[in-house]
C-alpha cells in the first residue's frame, strides 16, 4: 500500500470502468471537481458522451457541461500509473470485468467495487491478489433524463471502505471528491454497512415487480407490508450474526419494517425523508427487467437466503420475491412484459 499511499500524494489517475448509470455519473463528479479520470466505454456510448455529460439532482444542482475523457473497452495498452480503478459494473458483470480490466490495473492500482449486494467483490480479489481492493457503498439512484443528462434522484453518501493501511488515501479522496452533487465519507465496517444498504435494496425487486416508480410503490401499504417482511427476514440473519447494522436512514434498522407497515397517512408524516426522491425515479432492478438482462437478484435477496440456509432459519418471502424475478419473461419486439403485480396480490402471494 505503500505506492497507492505515494501515489495519492501527486496527481493521480481514475479509471471508470462501467459506463452505465452510475459509471457515467461518477466519471463525470471526478471529471467536475478536477481530478484525472477515465471512462472505459464501447463507441457508441463514447460517440453519445463525447460533447460532454450534465449532472443535476433531486436538490436541485445542476453542472455546466463537464467535458470526458474516454479510453475503448478494447484497449490493448494501459495507461501509465492507474491509481484508482472504480469498477462500476453490475454483479452479473464481474466475472468478464475481471478480464477485461487486467490491461488497465498494475501494482499500484487500487480497486473500487460499486457494486450492490454481497459478496461479488470476492472475484475480484482473487484475479488481483497483491492489490488493494475496497468495497464502496452508492447509496443513491441514477437516471438518464436525456443522453449526456445524468440525474441523481435520491439522497445519499457515497461510502468507501478504510482500512489501516488506507485510512490516508481514502480521506484524500474524501476530500478532493467532495461537492454539491456527490458527499464522500468512509467506513472501517463495510460488512455490516453493506447488511443495512442490502435492507433497503429489498424494494429493488419489488419496484420491478410493481412496475411502478419508487416513490408511488411506497405510498402503497401492500408493497411496504411486503418490503417489511423480507427486511424481518434479513434481520433474523443478521441478529444471528450478531451484525449490529448502522443507520443508513434517519430510523434504526430495526425500526423500518414496522414503519413500512404504518397505514399511508401515518408513514407520510413519520417517514416523509424516504419519499424524499424523485416521483419518476425507479430501481436498477426494474431497468434490468425492462430490458431483459440478467438482475442481481442471487447478490441481494439471494445473499439472505444463502446465509439463513447455514443458519438454519426460514425466509420463505425472499424465496418467493427470487422466483417471481427469475420467472419474469420480456416478450416481442417492443419488449412487452407481463403484467406488474399490484400490492395486495403481492401480498397474498407471501402468505
Amino acid at each position: 500500500m505503500k505506492e497507492a499511499t505515494k501515489n495519492s500524494e501527486k496527481k493521480s489517475h481514475h479509471l471508470v470502468f462501467g459506463a452505465g448509470l452510475i459509471g457515467c455519473y461518477l466519471g463525470g463528479v471526478l471529471s467536475h471537481v478536477g481530478l484525472s479520470a477515465f471512462l472505459v466505454c464501447r463507441p457508441l456510448i463514447q460517440k453519445k458522451l463525447s460533447e460532454g455529460i450534465t449532472l443535476t439532482d433531486y436538490l436541485g444542482h445542476k453542472s455546466p457541461a463537464i467535458s470526458l475523457k474516454f479510453i475503448g473497452q478494447n484497449a490493448k495498452n494501459a495507461l501509465t500509473e492507474i491509481d484508482f480503478l472504480w469498477l462500476t459494473v453490475k454483479c452479473t458483470g464481474i466475472e468478464q470485468a475481471v478480464k477485461d480490466i487486467a490491461p488497465y490495473v498494475s501494482e499500484q492500482t487500487v480497486i473500487f467495487c460499486c457494486q450492490n449486494g454481497l459478496g461479488s467483490e470476492a472475484m475480484v480479489k482473487q484475479a488481483f491478489p497483491n492489490n488493494t481492493v475496497l468495497r464502496v457503498m452508492v447509496p443513491f439512484n441514477v437516471v438518464e433524463l436525456n443522453a449526456g443528462h445524468y440525474h441523481r434522484g435520491s439522497q445519499g453518501t457515497l461510502t468507501i471502505e478504510s482500512i489501516p493501511a488506507t485510512e490516508r488515501v481514502v480521506q484524500g479522496l474524501m476530500s478532493n471528491m467532495q461537492c454539491d452533487f456527490l458527499q464522500v465519507t468512509n467506513s472501517h465496517d463495510m460488512s455490516a454497512l453493506l447488511w443495512a444498504k442490502l435492507q433497503l435494496n429489498l424494494g429493488n425487486s419489488i419496484n420491478a415487480l410493481a412496475d411502478i416508480p419508487v416513490k408511488a410503490m411506497l405510498e402503497q401499504r401492500a408493497y411496504r407490508l411486503v418490503i417489511a417482511k423480507l427486511m424481518r427476514e434479513l434481520l433474523a440473519v443478521t441478529d444471528a450474526m450478531s451484525i449490529v447494522l448502522p443507520k443508513v436512514t434517519s430510523l434504526p434498522a430495526h425500526w423500518l419494517p414496522a414503519v413500512l407497515s404504518l397505514p399511508d397517512f401515518l408513514f407520510k408524516r413519520v417517514a416523509n425523508t424516504m419519499l424524499a426522491i424523485d416521483p419518476k425515479v425507479r430501481t436498477s432492478m426494474w431497468w434490468d427487467v425492462s430490458q431483459n438482462k440478467s438482475t442481481e437478484i442471487d447478490y441481494l435477496n439471494g445473499a439472505i437466503v444463502e446465509q439463513a440456509r447455514r443458519l438454519n432459519i426460514d425466509t420463505p418471502a425472499n424465496q418467493k420475491i427470487i422466483a417471481l424475478i427469475k420467472g419474469i419473461k420480456i416478450q416481442g419486439e417492443n419488449k412487452d412484459r407481463q403484467p406488474p403485480i399490484d400490492g395486495i396480490r403481492l401480498l397474498k402471494m407471501l402468505d
